[in-house]
């Protein structure tokens, strides 16, 4: 929602100080909106958009946006429904609503196409308790079903290619991931692909992050960290991803072939 203002309002030529008087609020207030720190309601929304003037069309798309954002309020401020993150939630509203998705992940299989075992075996090396670890198993598992419905969005998914040799949970936990991986790579909205981690230096070498790309809303990038996850939503910064993308797919063997090489370390761990 913040990003989205702010791209109304410099879309206006006004600054933050130029609106304020003219909606009763504080600019700091304003500030706050459009870095997400605060989420204003829809009301505040439609004063907004008055004011910067924004054709019907887009007024329209906003103040959608907007509503929704008045039902999910939790995603910016306060705690999450059943202990989950923020970040998680963030992840989660995400997922449900892009058109695009690109994950890097340079180490391991991304959550969306974790198996549960696989997941459980990632949390059980962290401090969290065992009722936190089944949530987050069992939260990770529900979001598979995002890209089987009717109209998922286009998932692209990049991975290391040492994430397959990794033996994260021993051979049985491995073998049924590699074998999930590939039987989820069969999707039409999904794409996976391996990435050479040799050879010269590229971003993807300083960590994973997903990128979200939206049918009216700016595009939004992920980070997530040991304890917590950051959004990027800056114009360079969304800049720099998009070109990590860029330069990681450079390196990326074709769909076919990274299925076959995951389906031979499968064999190898069969054996």
């Amino acid at each position: 929602m913040g990003a989205v203002l702010r791209q109304a309002r410099k879309s206006s030529g006004l600054s933050m100080r130029d609106v304020a008087p003219q909606i009763g609020l504080a600019h700091s207030t304003i500030g706050r909106w459009e870095s997400g720190d605060i989420l204003p309601t829809a009301a505040d929304v439609a004063a907004l958009l008055d004011v910067l003037k924004i054709d019907q069309a887009d007024r329209d798309k906003i103040m959608a946006l907007a509503q929704d954002s008045d039902n999910t309020a939790w995603l910016a401020s306060g705690p999450a429904p059943y202990g989950v993150s923020q970040s998680m939630a963030g992840m989660l509203e995400c997922e449900r609503t892009a058109q695009h998705i690109t994950y890097w992940s340079p180490l391991v299989i991304p959550g969306v196409l974790q198996t549960s075992d696989y997941a459980r075996s990632i949390f059980s090396q962290s401090t969290l308790s065992p009722s936190k670890i089944q949530t987050l198993v069992t939260l990770r598992m529900g979001r598979r079903d995002v890209f089987m419905r009717a109209d998922p969005a286009e998932l692209v998914v990049l991975i290391g290619e040492q994430a397959i040799h990794s033996g994260i949970g021993g051979p049985p936990v491995m073998r049924d991931q590699l074998r999930h991986l590939h039987a989820m790579s069969k999707l039409d909205a999904i794409t996976v692909q391996l990435v050479r981690m040799t050879g010269e230096w590229h971003p993807g070498f300083v960590g994973p992050f997903v990128l979200y790309k939206f049918g009216f809303q700016p595009t939004v990038v992920h980070i997530e960290h040991l304890q917590s996850g950051v959004f990027l939503v800056d114009d360079e910064d969304i800049t720099a991803y998009e070109s990590a993308v860029d330069a990681i797919r450079q390196c990326v063997m074709g769909p076919e072939e990274s299925m076959d090489h995951v389906a031979s370390v499968l064999a190898t761990l069969e054996a």
